[in-house]
């Protein structure tokens, strides 16, 4: 029982707090509750349960070797403990998504570059009641008409 309460992962409520929407509060509210109950039930359990006091049982009853018998056969059961065979492959999955994150991490931050550099265009630009065509043209090349191509307004393919 030892190696089953060493291998308790502690739950960071805090940060799952900061992440519950504010319409889910009450739900958090009653899982933490709960979760709590049952922590606290299992802390209070022995590390190992009560022996059993078969001398008890020997000077009560009128055949000994019947309790001599129990003893045997209580101290023969062992219990086994399943194997864990889940924590690798979710510690496997957590680094994954560990992975996946920081990836994801990184490329926000470059299109977070990207758009401020754009907004940073977009900011210097004077406004648009004082611009003209040729600061228009300059800022948004993809808007200049091609006249040599297109000699007749509206200098675009009319598709």
């Amino acid at each position: 029982m030892a190696g089953r309460r060493a291998a308790v992962k502690a739950i960071d409520w805090i940060a799952f707090a900061e992440r519950v929407p504010p319409n889910q509060k009450a739900q958090f509210t009653a899982l933490k509750a709960k979760s709590d109950a049952i922590y606290s039930k299992y802390l209070s359990t022995p590390e190992k349960p009560a022996a059993i006091n078969f001398a008890f049982y020997k000077s009560r009853l009128a055949n000994p070797a019947l309790v001599d018998e129990f003893e045997q056969k209580f101290n023969a059961v062992k219990v086994p403990e399943p194997a864990d065979t889940y924590t690798a492959g979710l510690e496997e999955a957590q680094k994954k998504a560990q992975a996946d994150v920081q990836k994801f991490i990184a490329e926000s931050n470059a299109r977070i570059k990207g758009y401020e550099e754009q907004a940073a265009i977009y900011n210097n630009m004077p406004p648009t009641e004082l611009m003209t065509y040729d600061d228009v043209f300059a800022a948004f090349p993809e808007m200049k008409p091609d006249k040599e191509k297109y000699p007749i307004w509206p200098h675009k393919p009319i598709s």
